[in-house]
């Protein structure tokens, strides 16, 4: 049976340091985008994103908070912003060395959000 690329990824621990990552060192530090998290419990933030990136990558702990489209109701996303925190789960996923091409995957699968996400 060929592994889910969450377990190739090292499962829910390796999740958990991608996510906290990919927070701290990418999209807080990126003013592009870090204004949509100013009033967010990051905590809270963190754990819905390690169950969102465990769905993206084919993992067992699934995604139950709200719809894509309530979570990002009256942000107004645009393209460049999901670009921008599409490439910094990119770079978080690679920064812990999964392999390009499971990271494409991964990045494909979220990207069949981004009509639920945008324009909001």
């Amino acid at each position: 049976m060929e592994q889910t690329l969450y377990e190739k990824v090292g499962g829910e621990e390796a999740v958990t340091k991608v996510v906290d990552y990919f927070y701290d060192e990418l999209v807080l530090k990126d003013e592009s985008v870090n204004h949509f998290f100013e009033n967010t419990d990051m905590e809270k933030q963190k754990n819905h994103q390690a169950k969102f990136i465990s769905f993206a990558l084919g993992g067992p702990k699934q995604y139950s908070g709200k719809s894509m489209e309530k979570a990002h109701e009256g942000l107004n996303l645009q393209p460049e912003h999901f670009n921008s925190i599409a490439t910094h789960l990119h770079d978080a996923l690679a920064h812990f060395g999964v392999p390009e091409d499971d990271i494409q995957k991964a990045l494909t699968k979220v990207a069949t959000l981004k009509d639920d996400i945008l324009y909001k």
